[in-house]
């Protein structure tokens, strides 16, 4: 009676895991027949009914991608590599469909920031916090072997060894904390309309003074407040990249 409950339990459990998969495999083969369409409806409703991962997150950026809604791709893949910044598959989707769409590479920060962001960004905050444990496990390794061997060769390869692994350990752990703070922290955006007029204070610009600057379908702008109103709807105070801050009204953006 036992087994005939324990796999009674087994197949209730399977059930959804089976039907997830039927529906991602009728996706996915609606994607192969060029039926992007109906490959688009069925990943969106696996990501509302079963759940999100970045791996499903990447095949509706490649989907809107293949349907030349660029924008809806670009959404996606930043969506996928908030859930994992490993993702390379979207990584790499994301730089091709931001060139093909003539967005900057940065908004304003230097080639060097850049560059440091995108390079430390490729793991997960897990993965840095891993590697910060071992490289000071390596650390202590390195000072018990300058403190306590004998042979003056092993001594040395102690010491410097042990310098070496405390920078590595360091510099991991502050990568750690900035994709973590990343993921967490910031509520990035991306700009639906092909082109949005910011305004200096939350309502529409009644002039040329009230206009902040322009900014292109596509581009990621991070919103640090918000304001609702009556008349004029929601409005959110976003800041570029290179720190420009402005108000623009809640619909023009898409939430990452």
């Amino acid at each position: 009676m036992k087994q005939v409950i324990i796999t009674l339990l087994l197949a209730i459990v399977a059930l959804p895991l089976a039907s997830a998969n039927a529906n991602i495999d009728r996706a996915n083969q609606a994607y192969k027949q060029e039926l992007y369409n109906e490959a688009l409806k069925l990943y969106l409703q696996e990501a509302e009914h079963t759940g999100v991962s970045s791996a499903l997150y990447c095949n509706i950026g490649d989907t809107y991608y293949r349907l030349k809604d660029n924008v809806h791709a670009v959404l996606y893949y930043e969506r996928a590599l908030l859930l994992d910044p490993s993702n390379k598959d979207a990584r790499f989707n994301l730089e091709f469909v931001r060139s093909k769409m003539q967005l900057p590479d940065d908004a304003g920060d230097s080639w060097f920031s850049n560059w440091v962001d995108q390079t430390v960004s490729r793991l997960s905050s897990d993965t840095w916090a891993i590697i910060a444990i071992v490289t000071f496990l390596l650390l202590l390794a390195g000072v018990a072997a300058y403190l306590f061997m004998d042979n003056v060769l092993m001594r040395k390869i102690g010491f410097f060894g042990g310098a070496v692994m405390l920078v590595a350990s360091i510099l991991a752990n502050l990568a750690a904390f900035h994709v973590y703070h990343k993921a967490t922290a910031g509520h990035g955006a991306i700009i639906m309309p092909e082109s949005v007029t910011l305004s200096t204070s939350p309502r529409a610009p009644r002039d040329k003074q009230e206009e902040a600057f322009d900014l292109r379908q596509g581009t990621r702008v991070e919103i640090i407040d918000s304001i609702a109103d009556k008349a004029s709807g929601k409005w959110l105070q976003v800041s570029t990249a290179g720190g420009h801050k402005a108000w623009l009204n809640a619909k023009d953006v898409e939430v990452i």
